[in-house]
């Protein structure tokens, strides 16, 4: 392990657009933070019943409204895979990992590797076969890297939330040129939801933090998020929605049948429409409302919807109890 060279610092800072500074509302920590919200933010919301070979030209259907320029780029997919538990809808549906993998080659990607580094169990590679994935990412011949044990390099961070001065994150992640979050949309006992973001606490490996991340627990789950988020950059989302989560989330909630999938270019915006997907209030989220004033658009305003409208009245997902203000004042 070793400190970050300026050409690595470079791959690991890409994707970041100095603006204007953040004047509204600012705590301690917010006040050296640039404003790196694009002008406009686009997301498609697009229908998908089940997990099925369908998906496949769904997919590639809802990323074409786009007109990304992957000409020549490796493509990391960023699944949430937490653990493996029967019968329970807890991780990224393979199916749609998979999918997205060749959709992205037919793109015109050099490459396409998924990685991730679990919280929860340390064995891997055990989770990838008990949760179907290593036969779905062989199958296609598409490289999987276990993130908790990759190459490591330290990054300064691109925000002061935790106070920590920089983040080992892995070779992989920073050598990628089109990083993609692709979360289960489900609900969290601690930080309300899951989704883009928050799926980016797997690519801090557990060999350096512990399980399941330590450091950044004591650090604050929210507050992390928005220091790993603001170091490093998420190129695009793919939101798993077609079975969700809800209720005690985001291992032992329940099934909810959502049948989307989002897409989007932006990370805040992404976990905006994903929570008023749910029928609950992202601005009630530490995370979301902080991250909306300098790293991405949460604002309706902001954002384009390329497919499908949000429904007008959503029917709310459960939530834990100490949550139940997600539900009022969407």
């Amino acid at each position: 392990m070793r400190k970050l060279d300026r050409r690595q610092a470079a791959l690991g800072a890409a994707g970041l657009v100095a603006g204007g500074f953040v004047t509204a509302r600012l705590l301690p920590e917010e006040t050296l933070l640039r404003d790196r919200r694009p002008r406009r933010s686009r997301v498609a919301i697009i229908s998908a019943n089940n997990y099925s070979a369908e998906i496949e030209d769904v997919l590639l259907s809802g990323l074409r409204l786009f007109r990304l320029n992957l000409q020549g780029k490796s493509v990391l997919l960023k699944p949430n895979l937490v653990e493996f538990i029967s019968g329970v809808e807890v991780n990224t549906n393979p199916l749609l990992v998979g999918a997205a993998a060749e959709a992205f080659l037919k793109l015109g990607a050099k490459s396409v590797v998924v990685g991730e580094g679990p919280g929860h169990q340390r064995d891997t590679y055990l989770v990838l076969a008990d949760s179907g994935f290593d036969i779905e990412l062989r199958s296609r011949k598409i490289r999987f890297v276990d993130l908790n044990r990759d190459g490591l390099f330290a990054v300064p961070t691109k925000a002061t939330y935790t106070g920590l001065g920089h983040l080992w994150l892995p070779k992989t992640l920073l050598t990628s040129g089109f990083v993609v979050s692709m979360p289960k949309i489900k609900t969290h006992h601690w930080a309300g939801v899951t989704l883009s973001m928050k799926n980016m606490f797997g690519v801090i490996p557990g060999a350096r933090y512990g399980w399941p991340k330590n450091v950044l627990h004591w650090k604050g789950i929210h507050r992390s998020i928005l220091d790993i988020c603001a170091t490093a950059p998420i190129q695009f989302v793919i939101a798993d929605g077609i079975v969700a989560m809800e209720g005690n989330g985001p291992l032992h909630g329940t099934h909810r049948h959502l049948g989307k999938i989002v897409l989007a270019d932006d990370p805040v915006a992404a976990d905006f429409t994903c929570a008023r997907l749910m029928g609950l209030n992202p601005d009630g989220v530490w995370h979301l409302d902080r991250a909306a004033r300098f790293l991405g658009n949460g604002s309706r305003n902001r954002i384009d919807l390329l497919a499908e409208e949000l429904p007008p009245q959503p029917v709310p997902f459960d939530v834990l109890p100490e949550f139940a203000s997600l539900q009022k004042h969407r």
